[in-house]
């Protein structure tokens, strides 16, 4: 396998070089027990989604997911990267995001045809809940190298993703969270983001004359205040996210955090599914051949990478053992 960064590789796809600068707006409510994030993919919401063709449910489902680990993975400290994923027994058996700790952002869901043609025929809105039926939900942040991966799983239970994420914080992580998710196509191509909030454990940034009933009070007006955001704000691009928390939150003094940058993040290439490829047997290889081409299609952004038969040469077949 080569060496080389995947950004340096000229084998790479040709997949838009889009950044969001201000993608991920961390805020807090000083001397209020309450921090949050707030996520707008803008463009790349556009560019990520479109590299698959599935049907408008299942891309709403792959945004919300996109924009949900955007906001989880830019609250860790870590390097490496954060993913979140959903297996089940559903017409979507498999969805997964994931982001890096510089904001490299992917994602795909896989589906069972025949499976969602039914289910749309009776729902054609369908919840994530009926698109991922029953399994499991997992959060794993991977360092790479000898670094120990860290993993949460917890059954899939709720009816949308954000109600998922939620019943995870409440059973694994004990953290109180409001969690709203939005994903839709407008008028400037698919558009996705998240609100999160967060209950500030223990009394740093809090008032120190603030007691528990106060706390308490303060974080339901939070909450009550982050209920009346509506999709089309926060999937709104003319309206700037520092407008939207001050719309928000102006009665409880907010303040913004410094932003974080979000990036169209597949980090396929070409070499590095040739190194793949090098390590199967000859016999593998042949089976894989079609017209002389070996086919390999990156399943998050949708590429598809050949290689000529003859450019591949695999591993040697073992030799027969002497008796």
């Amino acid at each position: 396998m080569s060496d080389t960064p995947a950004f340096l590789d000229s084998g790479r796809p040709p997949v838009p070089d889009l950044v969001v600068p201000r993608g991920v707006l961390p805020f807090f409510l000083p001397q209020r027990p309450v921090r949050g994030r707030l996520v707008r993919l803008g463009p790349l919401a556009d560019a990520l989604l479109r590299r698959h063709d599935h049907h408008a449910a299942v891309t709403r489902l792959v945004g919300e997911a996109l924009a949900l680990a955007a906001a989880l993975s830019t609250a860790l400290k870590f390097r490496g990267s954060f993913s979140l994923q959903a297996k089940g027994d559903g017409p979507v058996p498999i969805l997964l995001a994931d982001c890096t700790d510089a904001g490299e952002l992917r994602g795909y869901a896989h589906t069972s045809p025949d499976r969602l043609a039914a289910l749309l025929e009776t729902d054609p809105a369908p919840s994530a809940e009926s698109l991922l039926g029953s399994g499991y939900l997992a959060f794993t942040v991977d360092q790479g190298g000898n670094q120990n991966r860290h993993q949460g799983i917890v059954a899939i239970h709720g009816g949308s993703l954000a109600e998922m994420a939620l019943h995870y914080f409440d059973t694994s992580e004990q953290l109180r969270c409001q969690v709203r998710l939005a994903c839709a196509q407008t008028t400037a191509g698919w558009r996705a983001g998240a609100l999160i909030l967060e209950k500030v454990a223990g009394a740093g940034g809090i008032d120190p004359d603030m007691d528990h009933a106060a706390q308490e009070e303060s974080w339901r007006t939070a909450t009550m205040l982050a209920g009346t955001l509506t999709d089309r704000e926060l999937l709104d691009d003319d309206l700037p996210a520092d407008r939207l928390l001050y719309r928000l939150f102006h009665t409880e003094g907010v303040a913004a955090d410094r932003a974080r940058a979000l990036s169209f993040g597949c980090r396929c290439s070409r070499a590095r599914l040739a190194g793949i490829l090098e390590g199967f047997p000859a016999d593998d290889l042949d089976h894989m051949t079609a017209e002389s081409d070996i086919v390999m299609t990156c399943e998050f952004c949708n590429h598809a990478f050949r290689f000529p038969r003859n450019d591949v040469r695999g591993q040697a077949a073992a030799e027969p053992r002497k008796g």
